[in-house]
């Protein structure tokens, strides 16, 4: 077989994997379509009120690690504190700030030093001291650094309820966020885990840790990334959830039973990607433990997120993201193709195997021979033509789809200039952000065989402040 043969046979390979790709989407968007819907109708009857005036309803720690987040912290702790649930604390974690988000908290909360020191009953990093808000139900944590994961087993040793919710310092919660999350839970005992969906604040109003209007963001690199949240959040988790295979509680927003996670050791300090490593260890020990089990995903708009605003700040984000996959497929591969773990080992894991984790380097490899075989004339135009309808062409339809479900279903952009934004964005995203993208994950595999490690830093805005200076804090 000569080299060109070659070329030619490796597109042919190229194009058939766009295919399942693009088929496996759709599949999901199909699922995922019906459970929305489903999810609609039955948000008619939810009966939130009624679980808001219950007393039946457990109480929730809501855990959340800082570190350098002195832009953001008040407005997200604010937001926290005033959420509709019958019982709730939050338990904050400065995690050794370089800055001043200790002295924020002190300062906004009026807090001063506990009495009853914290109950470790995970390993952390030393604690440095307790505070408490004489007015409200506010726990802080000062601690040593150690890392996201660390915070939060700390932040759970801390916590006074059975539920515990995790969230981020730069995080806004919609008012009904933990009545939304919790249902499940308290609904069926066999609810292990619950993740909430994750929106982009970017060109959102915020006033007092809430949004009172919701915008599409005039900065394209944002605007982008909603259509990815929407793709991966509305018409990805959602069909996952579906048939008991989501690999990931985002650690932006999940909840779960505190007797849980102490049982099973607290999260790993040795990751970067505590969240799906929770999520698959839940999925690993029920399974074996031979117990009936779910972990959901609720699609109700809840939960707000700042999002990279350049390309700088993204590629490390990208590159951590994709290095936190290969080492949480790594550290799990003997569930891969394993009946022992149902759905999860079947198809939940040879997917983010073969497309998440391997995706990036067969697009990126297929866009370069699909140029060099151009080049020496071993491909004809139809044949370019028919590769650009399925890579390209195809995956505007499907986020174009993904637009479209959160209209049709949820409708939290209100504006037609907005969701015609992000439909033009849907299908630009096909013409060079998606192609980036790939170049920073086949990069991280790069990172990840040379034993990269740490997060990178990320710059924040800030909620009150949308247009002010960015500031830097570690991702």
């Amino acid at each position: 077989m000569t080299l060109l043969d070659l070329l030619l046979a490796f597109n042919q390979f190229v194009l058939g994997y766009f295919v399942v790709l693009n088929t496996v989407y759709l599949v999901l968007y199909a699922v995922s379509f019906v459970e929305v819907a489903d999810h609609a109708r039955r948000e008619i009857f939810s009966g939130l009120p009624e679980l808001f005036a219950s007393a039946y309803s457990p109480p929730v720690s809501v855990v959340v690690p800082a570190y350098n987040e002195e832009v953001t912290i008040a407005s997200s702790v604010r937001s926290l504190l005033t959420m509709r649930y019958p019982l709730h604390e939050v338990v904050v974690v400065n995690d050794g700030s370089k800055d001043r988000t200790l002295e924020v908290l002190k300062e906004t909360f009026g807090l001063r030093e506990a009495d009853q020191p914290v109950r470790m009953q995970l390993r952390t990093a030393p604690i440095r001291g307790v505070y408490v808000s004489p007015t409200e139900r506010l726990i802080v944590v000062d601690k040593e650094n150690g890392g996201r994961s660390d915070a939060l087993n700390a932040g759970v040793c801390a916590a006074g309820h059975p539920f515990v919710c995790f969230t981020d310092a730069d995080v806004v919660m919609e008012e009904d966020a933990l009545l939304r999350v919790a249902r499940p839970l308290i609904e069926s005992e066999n609810v292990v885990a619950v993740g909430g969906i994750v929106r982009v604040a970017n060109g959102c109003e915020i006033r007092d840790g809430r949004v009172v209007e919701v915008r599409a963001p005039r900065n394209p690199i944002a605007a982008f990334q909603v259509v990815e949240y929407l793709r991966a959040f509305v018409a990805s988790r959602t069909g996952w959830s579906r048939i008991n295979s989501l690999l990931i509680v985002s650690g932006a927003f999940g909840m779960f039973r505190r007797r849980d996670i102490l049982n099973f050791g607290g999260l790993e300090v040795d990751t970067i990607a505590e969240d799906m490593e929770l999520t698959l260890r839940f999925h690993k020990l029920y399974k074996k433990s031979g117990s009936k089990y779910r972990v959901v995903f609720i699609p109700d708009p809840v939960a707000w997120t700042e999002v990279p605003s350049t390309l700088r700040v993204l590629g490390r984000q990208r590159d951590r993201w994709h290095r936190g996959l290969i080492e949480t497929l790594v550290r799990y591969r003997r569930m891969i193709f394993n009946p022992s773990y149902g759905s999860v080992g079947l198809l939940g894991l040879p997917y983010f195997l073969f497309f998440e984790f391997l995706g990036p380097l067969v697009e990126l490899a297929g866009y370069v021979a699909l140029v060099v075989s151009l080049l020496l004339g071993v491909l004809n135009t139809e044949f370019a033509l028919l590769f650009f309808l399925v890579s390209v062409g195809w995956g505007s339809f499907l986020s174009l789809a993904a637009v479209f479900l959160e209209e049709l279903r949820l409708r939290r952009y209100p504006r037609w200039g907005d969701l015609g934004k992000l439909s033009l964005y849907a299908v630009a995203e096909n013409l060079g952000y998606r192609q980036l993208n790939t170049v920073w994950r086949v990069i991280a595999m790069v990172s990840y065989l040379r034993n990269k490690k740490g997060w990178g830093e990320m710059e924040r805005q800030g909620f009150d402040d949308p247009e002010g200076e960015q500031t830097l804090r570690r991702m």
